[in-house]
């Protein structure tokens, strides 16, 4: 599942028993890192895999590791490789990534998630903890970073980036997930005021400066855009997070354009897909399975103006290259805008 989690007091709870391996340069885990040898597994749709595809395409990892991109909707047994044309992995020859987790444990009893990185040569998943996956890929894959590479987590800011990070990710980035499967109105409304609390207090941090912690893109960043772009297509009506749409936020609808219009960011999102998978998978939700043809995308090319705060995305760094895996003109028709 793509939300494992469970109901305590009619309170959604999230199931964070992931498979903690690392990959590391000394191989402390048994996983050292080495090009080639492993492949990450997303789904556009899935925020957590999001900041994934972010991170290695900043960091310019794309020849180091190879990307399986699953379809948008799943059945209970897990993510599907249909948009394949023979519905296989084409490196990993399988139809579901939970084929991958029964390779690391055929009894296999959490839940099936993305992103997953796999061992290549046995085919079997070696860590799906999302939150530490960007992280490594960001310190300990450095000897494979692009030239010009961003260093997203700099050692003398990550006390401060994850200070930052974890209330962002109690309120906003699960906060949202509490609202959409609250068990009750009490659940629901206390969820809903945390996540708004949090928004506007976020507003206010970014009110003077262009990025959460320090003169340019970090970890931080990555973590809360993943959230915001998926804000107004889908948890503000599906997750009825519908105090302010992000377009009535100004210094947040004023940010995340920022990032969005900045390679790396929006060049990885899949609105098509985004909303295919929560307002197709979560029947509970939305039992008519109908997807909204909403909301106007076309606020996400206009001018944001953060530039005048200072600081540059890249730091001493500079973008990333071309795409290497696009996504489908179709399904973000505002990157021509923004990239015209």
């Amino acid at each position: 599942m793509s939300e494992p989690g469970t109901y305590v007091e009619k309170s959604f709870t999230r199931d964070t028993r992931y498979l903690t391996d690392r990959i590391t340069r000394d191989g402390r885990d048994g996983w050292p890192v080495q090009p080639g040898r492993y492949r990450l597994v997303v789904a556009r749709a899935c925020p957590w895999a999001n900041r994934a595809i972010i991170v290695r395409r900043l960091l310019g990892l794309e020849d180091a590791l190879s990307m399986g991109i699953c379809g948008p909707t799943h059945d209970k047994r897990s993510w599907t490789f249909d948009l394949d044309p023979d519905g296989l992995d084409p490196v990993l020859r399988i139809p579901r990534i939970q084929n991958a987790y029964f390779r690391r444990d055929p009894d296999y009893p959490r839940g099936i998630t993305v992103p997953a990185i796999v061992d290549v040569p046995s085919g079997a998943v070696v860590t799906n903890d999302f939150k530490q996956i960007t992280v490594d890929l960001e310190t300990q894959w450095v000897d494979l970073h692009r030239a010009g590479a961003p260093d997203l987590y700099p050692e003398a800011l990550r006390d401060e980036i994850e200070a930052v990070a974890e209330p962002i990710y109690q309120d906003i980035n699960n906060g949202v997930y509490k609202c959409g499967f609250a068990g009750s109105q009490q659940s629901y409304e206390e969820n809903y005021r945390r996540l708004f609390d949090r928004l506007d207090e976020v507003s206010e941090r970014l009110r003077t400066r262009r990025y959460l912690v320090g003169q340019h893109i970090t970890e931080a960043d990555v973590r809360l855009f993943t959230t915001l772009v998926r804000f107004d297509p889908v948890y503000h009506g599906h997750f009825k997070c519908n105090r302010s749409k992000l377009t009535e936020m100004p210094v947040l609808w004023a940010y995340a354009r920022d990032l969005f219009q900045t390679p790396g960011f929006g060049d990885t999102v899949d609105f098509t897909h985004i909303k295919q998978h929560y307002y197709v998978v979560h029947h509970d939700v939305n039992p008519t399975g109908i997807v909204p043809l909403g909301p106007d995308l076309s606020g996400w090319a206009t001018p944001h103006h953060r530039e005048e705060l200072g600081g540059s995305p890249f730091g001493d760094g500079t973008p990333p290259g071309p795409v290497r895996e696009p996504v489908d003109p179709a399904h973000n028709p505002v990157l021509s805008a923004v990239h015209a």
